[in-house]
């Protein structure tokens, strides 16, 4: 069961090209408008599956937002394996999409 939150080695690789990590700290960024699917990504670290459904707090946890004009622009999440922190963008232009 543990290897099906680990990443596919290859999507693991190919993943790693829409991180950035940020020159000032360990803060990784990933903008969900350059990826495809649900949603989901691997950590860039260690791998870990963190998907926008799970809600348990056991994979990743909220450590700060950024909302403007009741929107939400920005997210760190702190992964819950190995505890690196990931910036995620993209959520304006998904928010317009889903209320379609």
């Amino acid at each position: 069961m543990a290897s099906s939150k680990k990443a596919k080695k290859g999507e693991k690789d190919m993943l790693k090209k829409e991180f950035r990590k940020s020159s000032q700290s360990s803060i990784y960024t990933i903008d969900l408008t350059q990826i495809e699917g649900d949603g989901s990504f691997a950590c860039p670290r260690c791998g870990t599956m963190i998907s926008p459904d799970d809600e348990s707090e056991e994979v990743y946890t909220i450590v700060d937002t950024k909302v403007v004009n009741d929107e939400l622009l920005e997210l760190v999440i702190s992964c819950g394996t190995c505890r690196t922190m990931v910036r995620v963008t993209g959520f304006q232009q998904t928010v317009g999409l889903a209320g379609e």
